[in-house]
Formats: structure tokens, sequence, C-alpha cells
């Protein structure tokens, strides 16, 4: 595996699979690499004939400068695990690099982007997403590139940015990868402390609680709310957000009458973390479109 650093080397690097014909695979992250990553990487793997995983911290996507210097930097780690992995390229630009001096362009994706970790963190939080994307897509104009689940929103988005702006590239979604107790896999979870590690698995419990309701039949969003509500208070946490969403457009739902994304986001201790699951109301028929839409949405397509 090479670890490149700038866009010219990265183009250069591509260049003979790219005429070869051979399948491009992006892998974008913030670094601090962990088993949710491998997962994203191994897909890759298992589809591409190159992969390439990204590594920036991207500072336009923080609302808090705080946040920003906090947030884990293992570069050594990580290159560790792409090339463990299976990555041919680790691209690790600078952010001068990334944003070189007069960058003046940003790109927005709208109403999407306006409800959930856009109304909790401000609208320049996925005002940086979506440029830093655009600019990872159009550097490395790879013909597939990798999400995971956990950041549902986020795929939605960018799902969006894709269709709108028709950048020829397929969105692969992956499922979360948890803890054996059902802890979403993240980076910030470094910062937990033994309590926090503990009271966090709420989070979890929370959604599978609602999940199991409508497994059940409950189709009324109150009570799948209040449901995983009373599980998180429980332990004494008060959620940011706590909602349940059409799974393809975001709008609220009141009834579980189709696919629904339950979404949530609360603070333990001092760390901030979001879950989700998707929830689906109990079939009306046996019919072949019902089962082929159920089968689709477990494949993690929100």
């Amino acid at each position: 595996m090479r670890t490149l650093r700038t866009v010219a080397e990265l183009r250069a690097e591509l260049a003979p699979a790219r005429a070869a014909g051979s399948t491009i695979g992006l892998v974008p992250t913030m670094g601090a690499l962990h088993a949710g990553h491998e997962s994203l990487i191994a897909r890759a793997r298992e589809q591409c004939g190159q992969v390439v995983v990204s590594l920036f911290v991207n500072p336009t996507q923080f609302n808090q400068s705080a946040d920003l210097e906090h947030y884990p930097r293992t570069e050594r780690h990580d290159a560790t695990l792409a090339a463990a992995g299976g990555a041919d390229v680790l691209f690790a630009p600078s952010p001068r690099e990334v944003y070189p001096p007069g960058f003046s362009t940003q790109v927005r994706v709208l109403d999407l982007t306006e409800r959930l970790e856009g109304a909790a963190r401000g609208a320049e939080h996925f005002h940086g997403v979506t440029t830093v994307v655009t600019k990872l897509l159009c550097m490395t104009a790879p013909d597939v590139a990798y999400f995971g689940q956990k950041d549902a929103q986020q795929v939605m988005v960018i799902r969006r940015l894709v269709t709108d702006l028709n950048i020829p590239v397929r969105i692969e979604v992956c499922p979360t990868v948890r803890e054996f107790d059902g802890l979403a896999l993240s980076s910030r979870n470094v910062h937990l402390d033994r309590s926090e590690r503990e009271r966090a698995t709420a989070l979890y419990r929370a959604l599978q609680s609602a999940s199991d309701l409508a497994k059940e039949g409950e189709q009324s969003a109150a009570v799948l709310v209040r449901s995983a509500a009373e599980q998180l208070r429980s332990v004494g946490i008060t959620p940011e957000y706590l909602t349940l969403l059409d799974a393809h457009s975001l709008q609220p739902l009141s009834t579980l009458d189709r696919p629904g994304l339950m979404a949530l986001a609360a603070h333990i201790g001092k760390t901030r973390l979001i879950d989700n699951v998707v929830l689906h109301p109990l079939p009306t028929s046996p019919s072949g479109s019902d089962q082929t839409e159920r089968e689709a949405l477990a494949r993690c397509t929100v």
C-alpha cells in the first residue's frame, strides 16, 4: 500500500488501473479507523480492483474548534489497518491540499440537511460534509464509494448530492458494526470512561425497544419514541434528539405505515454519540413487491 499526499500523486497512481478498466473503490474516512471502517474496506476489496482509503479530518464540518482539536489522529495505526484490510492507496492530504489558498466554493444540499444533525449541529456541518465529499469524489473519480449506515442522514445527503450533480459513482452502504453489547463503533467511543461506556449501551437498547414493538405491530410513532425514551431515561440520558422519520425523505412520521428511520443523538459525559435503526411496518400482504422493498431496505439502503 502506498501513502499519497497530493491530488496529482493520487491521479497518477490510479491512471494505469483506470486505463485498464479496473473498478476503483473509495472509502472516505476521517481516520481513527476501527472495525466499522474495516468492514467498508473489506467490502471495497471484494468488489474493486483498486481500493483507496482517504484519511482527512475535515475542519469545515466541525462547528466547535475544541471538537476538531480533540478529534483523534492516529495515522500510523490507520495505515496499518488499511493495509491489512487490502487497501492499495492511503490518501492522506493536508488541509492546504484540500482547501488551497483562495478556496471559496461550497457545495450545499438543501432540505435533507435541515433536520437531525443539521438542526443540532448547524447548517455549516453538512455544508462542510457535502463540500469535502464532492472534492474527494472529484479527486479520486471512483466507480464506487463506501459509507456506513450509522451515518444514515449523511448517506441520504450524499446520495442526493451525486444524483443532483450527475456524479458517476455508486454509493454502497454497509451495515453498522457494533460491539458485543450493541454500542455502535465510533472513533468517539475512546473518550468514554468505564461508567460512561456502560451507560452508552442504552442507546442501542432504546432503538431495539422500538424495533421490537414495531415487529409486534405497533405503528404509533409516539408510542415507539416513548419506548425508546424510557430506556434512555432509565440511565439518566436526555437525548439531544430522538425521533422517527420517513426513511427516504426524513419527513416526520406519526404512523409507521412505511419504513421509518428512528434516529437519536445524546451526550454521554462530554462525548456526543449518534445511532439509528430502520423500522418496518408489518407487511399487509405477502406480495412480491412488499418482499422486494423489505429486502432492499435490509441491505441498508435508507
